[in-house]
């Protein structure tokens, strides 16, 4: 009847099985369910951890604690170290990111321009209440994966494997679109990290199969430093990847979310031969941490837009 490619964000994460189970079952939760598998929907999940962490976080609390992207649940995932820049360019990048993560002042931000007056003002990492050894565990997985992976680092998660982490994570996103099995409509559906590879892959990558949709949810495609790493490719004017989106494309974002709230919105980022196509939408995910793929995939306006795209009743 349809089918639904995830791909997974930032940080160590549970086994495959298990991490497809959590994300399927926080769209069946509550009272608007949306539960794929009761209608018709076969879905998989594009799994990029074990290509930058050692071992899969097997530890059962944290599978439940990865749905709030909590504590525990990083804890669970060890450290990432942070990356050591090799060239002037990387230098850019990193300390680019860091500072939207940890250091912009919400006077910057209504200086800069908010993208809408009734918007709060977002909050850098600093400012979200949580412990900070959290937060750096936090931003050093965030800085490390999105570099490796737009740097395409050579890199050992474990004795006796080394991978071009970009090309490895690549061939297995193309790989999971191109399944033979895979009924239509086709959606991506991405979180955090995880929007970037779908991006890049589905603008960039000539062989990567293409889609009825996509779903960005909390997503860092805002950002000058991603968009400046897409290129050749994206552009302002024409980063809407039309060639391998047949359909639309849905974001969902929490003013609130320190990865995507500094540059939440993508229409026009990402507009097809200069015209806004994306449909964004605001929601409000509530708590401490505003970031968890589980408060998103619990949205009635996230739930509402994935019904669209697979054309569900």
């Amino acid at each position: 009847m349809a089918h639904v490619t995830f791909i997974h964000g930032i940080a160590n994460k549970p086994p495959p099985d298990e991490l497809l189970r959590i994300w399927r079952q926080a769209l069946a939760d509550d009272g608007d369910a949306l539960p794929l598998g009761d209608l018709g929907v076969t879905s998989r999940m594009v799994y990029w951890a074990d290509v930058l962490y050692a071992a899969p976080d097997a530890d059962a609390a944290a599978h439940e604690g990865i749905l709030e992207n909590s504590p525990e649940a990083i804890d669970g995932g060890g450290d990432a170290e942070l990356p050591v820049p090799t060239t002037v360019e990387e230098r850019i990048f990193l300390e680019g990111l860091r500072d939207r993560l940890t250091d912009l002042s919400n006077a910057e931000i209504m200086a800069a321009g908010a993208p809408d007056p009734t918007d709060e003002a977002p909050l850098g990492l600093e400012r979200v209440p949580l412990p900070w050894s959290f937060k750096k565990r936090f931003m050093a997985a965030f800085l490390r994966d999105a570099h490796h992976y737009l740097f395409d680092v050579n890199f050992s998660p474990r004795p006796g494997e080394q991978y071009r982490v970009q090309q490895e994570i690549r061939r297995r996103f193309v790989e999971a679109l191109g399944d033979s099995l895979i009924t239509r409509p086709h959606v991506v559906v991405s979180h955090s990290m995880g929007t970037v590879i779908a991006y890049d892959c589905l603008k960039r990558v000539s062989e990567c199969p293409p889609v009825d949709g996509f779903m960005t949810l909390g997503s860092p495609l805002g950002l000058d430093e991603i968009q400046d790493q897409l290129q050749p490719g994206w552009s302002r004017r024409d980063g809407y990847p039309h060639e391998t989106i047949f359909g639309g494309w849905a974001n969902a974002y929490d003013r609130l979310d320190p990865v995507c709230g500094f540059a939440a919105r993508l229409a026009n980022d990402f507009r097809q031969a200069g015209n806004r196509v994306i449909d964004d939408r605001r929601v409000s995910n509530g708590g401490k941490w505003r970031h968890s793929i589980g408060k998103y995939l619990r949205q009635s306006r996230v739930r509402s837009q994935l019904r669209q795209l697979l054309d569900l009743p």
